[in-house]
């Protein structure tokens, strides 16, 4: 294996591509202790201390602990998904936009531009929220408009930087830029969780059996990464077999070969869009004017993470998201097309509308398959972890008062060792060392895995 990881700086361009993408995260964690002038970082960190298990920890946890220090990298990333999400939505609903997305090159180009605008423009609408709410919460050291415009422009500024950083990465590194910010910011947390976990084996913050429950917890997060795993390296082979022609004296194709369709196509972000959707508006839950209505305060409270409204508009948001990316992903149209014009088909299926059929079906089920499964991961963990609170319910919530408390007020574990956490960390390193590894076949290394194998080339005599 060290062999392996050494042939990764045998090869000049792959050698470049990864020091370059370190050094961007590393430029990124060293903006992550940049704090924001004119913040009293002491009562913010009570306050994130008193509110773990809320939005706001959720939104801190995708942040890599930026907005708990309030740091000039506070919004993250969370405004650039954000706006990929709304025109992602409106290439599907508006067709002028659709067209300009099927221009090819050039029409991404336009889009991808529109993306950081609003990316820009949501950025200060959130800085003008955090802004507000740190004034109203006493955190502001020297309050006024001075404080607020510098609020602003020092946020905003630090998300254009994160996009532009990202997008370095996706161009020049290796990888996908903005998933591997995330990732870094995950990966920066857990020596933090990792300390109070000892923290609570030290104090037997669950009594005499603490040691034990610590065990049992690390045991159930080694077998959620192993199923993570081998959900995610699963995939459905079609078969496919190509046309015999004859071209000139000789006869050409009459091979067999299959299309892979992976269970969970959309990898991590389902997850993290469904999560985005739901943290950015929590945002504005902190403020007075929210917490003073008696219409909006009851919603944002059942909106918060553990509550079962929040759990399912999660899941319904993964579902959604699922399918979503499959659709822009995967045309089920093209790749028939495609069969129809270099002579391939399925067997026992006619080429065209039936090829395009077959195959949407089999997506449909792979993608309902996947989406529950992550669904699994991100609730299951929450449960034993943080609890779900059923005995806030309506009208049926004194049926689960009964209940153990662990059930509905969870464990007291950090964040960081939830389900959401274990999919991105897992899901972005195994997409990064995938993309590595492909590097390291196309240049006759041997890959990670041992059935990668080393290609090689045609034998000359």
């Amino acid at each position: 294996m060290i062999e392996k990881f050494l042939n990764i700086f045998r090869i000049p361009d792959l050698r470049r591509r990864v020091l370059f993408t370190l050094a961007i995260l590393a430029v990124y964690r060293l903006g992550s202790h940049i704090p924001t002038p004119g913040v009293n970082g002491h009562q913010l960190e009570l306050m994130f201390n008193q509110q773990s298990g809320s939005a706001l920890g959720l939104m801190d946890l995708f942040g890599g602990g930026n907005l708990r220090r309030m740091t000039v990298f506070a919004l993250g990333i969370m405004p650039y998904i954000t706006a990929s999400i709304i025109f992602q939505l409106l290439t599907v609903v508006y067709e002028p936009l659709a067209r300009i997305q099927k221009e090819g090159e050039l029409g991404r180009r336009k889009i991808t531009q529109w993306t950081r605008y609003m990316t820009v423009l949501l950025g200060a609408l959130q800085s003008i929220g955090i802004a507000t709410i740190l004034t109203k919460q006493g955190l502001v050291l020297h309050p006024g408009i001075g404080f607020s415009l510098m609020t602003v422009l020092t946020l905003t500024t630090g998300t254009a930087f994160i996009m532009w950083l990202g997008e370095q990465i996706t161009d020049r590194g290796i990888g996908n830029g903005m998933s591997l910010l995330i990732f870094a910011g995950i990966v920066a947390g857990l020596p933090r969780g990792v300390g109070e976990l000892i923290q609570k084996i030290q104090t037997d913050a669950w009594g005499s059996l603490t040691f034990l429950v610590v065990l049992i917890l690390l045991a159930a997060m080694a077998a959620v990464v192993a199923f993570i795993v081998f959900v995610e390296r699963s995939e459905r082979r079609i078969p496919i077999q190509s046309a015999r022609r004859i071209v000139g004296r000789r006869m050409m194709g009459g091979q067999s070969s299959h299309l892979p369709l992976k269970v969970n196509a959309g990898g991590v972000m389902p997850v993290i869009f469904a999560s985005s959707i739901l943290s950015a508006p929590m945002l504005f839950a902190q403020s007075e004017f929210v917490q003073n209505s008696r219409f909006l305060q009851p919603i944002v409270q059942a909106l918060q993470p553990g509550y079962p409204w929040y759990e399912i508009i999660d899941i319904l948001g993964i579902i959604f998201f699922a399918y979503f990316y499959i659709s822009i992903v995967m045309k089920p149209d093209d790749i028939a097309d495609n069969f129809r014009k270099s002579g391939s088909f399925i067997p026992g299926i006619r080429p065209g509308k039936r090829t395009s059929d077959f195959i949407n079906d089999i997506l449909t089920r792979l993608t309902l398959v996947g989406a529950l499964y992550l669904c699994a991961i991100t609730l299951v963990p929450t449960f034993m972890i943080s609890g779900i609170r059923f005995d806030k319910l309506w009208l049926i919530g004194r049926v689960f008062e009964s209940l153990p408390n662990w059930t509905t007020h969870g464990m007291g574990v950090n964040f960081y060792f939830g389900g959401t956490s274990l999919l991105i960390v897992v899901g972005v390193a195994m997409d990064t060392v995938n993309q590595i590894e492909s590097q390291l076949i196309m240049r006759h290394y041997d890959g990670f895995s041992p059935r990668s194998g080393r290609i090689r080339g045609r034998k000359t005599w």
